[in-house]
């Protein structure tokens, strides 16, 4: 069996063509397209008709080349950038009328839960008790379960981009003041997840996403063309250090630094207090990188619950475009 899977996130639209063979999504093809979507979004959050159109153009160029590789209609679904919108559900219309391909916007406990899965596959049981962190453009999702799936998730909006906007948006080089007050407003948001995450005791905190990837690569890991399975680790300490670099420079010079993509030199800033703020609060000294993330936990749990399971998932989105109303939550059906 072959499936495909479609992540509209805040800056490219990702593809993952995966062979299902053993329970195991193994790849067989990746492609991305940029959109930026995060940069380019009106004040109030909307997306705009030429944002849209070069969305429709990026998800139906993914479709076609799933096709082209061999698997069905992708799973496809849209992160914050998308399901914060005020027009989400005309840019869900949008997206199918124009490619066919149904999107769902997933609430961010539940692609919490999903990363959760993918991390849990990748890291396996040895890694006991488990906290998950995944820094988005829109949001920060934690994590924590002792199985499969955690035993509770949580999505905050600490995303790197969104507060790139709102704290450094017109300065060259940061202020302390902006720096400052963006841990202050860090604090406040993790203050009660981090209190049940230190509760727990998690035996193992693994982190996913392009931002905690490019801070490893910052700190010291090694680079991505070595491949998913030479280890990676980010430490508390060292991320530290790293948020004076990073705010001592503008973003253009910090597209310099070791890991720092162009693209996402910006909110480099802001990720990276993010978590460290969350680290600090959690007393999590180390955290894993793990390349497998929501993508894979999408896959996984089609793998494991069948279609039924992505049907529950889309459905109450397809009930909304065509009524025009808002769900307040899509729900998963108990593992």
């Amino acid at each position: 069996m072959r499936l495909s899977v479609v992540d509209v996130g805040s800056k490219t639209v990702r593809l993952v063509v995966a062979d299902a063979e053993g329970g195991v999504p193994l790849p067989v093809h990746t492609a991305k397209w940029k959109t930026r979507l995060s940069e380019q979004v009106e004040a109030d959050g909307r997306i705009s008709d030429e944002d849209l159109r070069q969305l429709v153009e990026a998800v139906g160029a993914a479709a076609s080349t799933a096709k082209q590789w061999g698997a069905a209609e992708p799973l496809a679904f849209a992160t914050a950038v998308v399901r914060n919108a005020p027009n989400r559900l005309d840019v869900l219309d949008a997206v199918r009328t124009g490619t066919g391909v149904r999107i769902c916007t997933l609430p961010g406990e539940v692609e919490a839960e999903l990363t959760f899965l993918g991390a849990r596959r990748w890291m396996g049981w040895q890694a006991g008790p488990l906290a998950l962190f995944d820094i988005g453009g829109g949001s920060l999702e934690v994590a924590f379960g002792r199985g499969r799936l955690p035993d509770f998730a949580a999505s905050l909006p600490l995303g790197a981009n969104r507060l790139t906007l709102e704290f450094f948006e017109d300065q060259g080089l940061p202020s302390t003041r902006s720096v400052k007050a963006l841990r202050r407003r860090t604090r406040h948001q993790l203050r009660d997840v981090a209190a049940r995450i230190r509760w727990e005791g998690p035996r193992t905190a693994v982190a996913t996403s392009r931002t905690f990837q490019q801070l490893a690569r910052l700190c010291g890991a090694a680079p991505g063309r070595q491949g998913p399975f030479v280890p990676r680790h980010l430490e508390c300490r060292e991320l530290r250090c790293c948020i004076d670099t990073l705010a001592a420079l503008p973003a253009a010079e910090r597209a310099e630094l070791p890991g720092i993509s162009l693209p996402r030199a910006k909110q480099s800033l802001a990720g990276a207090i993010v978590a460290h703020t969350a680290m600090k609060l959690t007393g999590i000294k180390t955290v894993t990188i793990c390349p497998w993330a929501i993508r894979e936990g999408i896959l996984l749990r089609y793998i494991e619950d069948g279609p039924a399971w992505w049907s529950a998932v889309t459905e109450p989105i397809d009930d909304a475009v065509t009524a025009g109303a808002v769900p307040l939550r899509i729900a998963t059906p108990p593992a």
